[in-house]
């Protein structure tokens, strides 16, 4: 499991001193790690039992989580769907079909240089 976070450990470190992976333009590449960033809170860190570390746990990367999602495409984002999708399809990992009702996730917090988010929102903001 080490090795599956040597990426979001990398890219911290590239997103600690730009705004997107390639400089300060969003490009396709921003729009396919959204993809992932955006399910491996509410999926892959306790469904797939990778919990080493939450996107929430890494101040650049979630905060660019957040400029991505700035843009718009949070609006597109259905969690219920993703998490009914992968709590419901995989038998072998969930036989029970349990379904979590969080983390809540709130993309809509503006992203900012010197201000520090969380990726999750506590549940008692809710």
């Amino acid at each position: 499991m080490r090795r599956l976070f040597e990426a979001p450990d990398l890219l911290e470190e590239r997103l600690a001193g730009r705004r997107y992976l390639v400089g300060d333009l969003i490009t396709e590449a921003d729009w396919r790690l959204f993809v992932t960033l955006i399910r491996f809170d509410a999926v892959y860190y306790g469904h797939f039992k990778c919990n080493l570390r939450r996107i929430a746990d890494y101040h650049h990367l979630s905060g660019y989580a957040r400029s991505v999602s700035a843009t718009g495409i949070a609006e597109t984002v259905n969690f219920d769907h993703i998490k009914r999708h992968c709590y419901m399809t995989h038998d072998d990992i969930n036989p029970s079909q349990i379904v979590p009702a969080g983390p809540i996730q709130d993309f809509l917090v503006p992203h900012g240089p010197r201000v520090y988010w969380s990726f999750t929102k506590d549940l008692t903001d809710a």
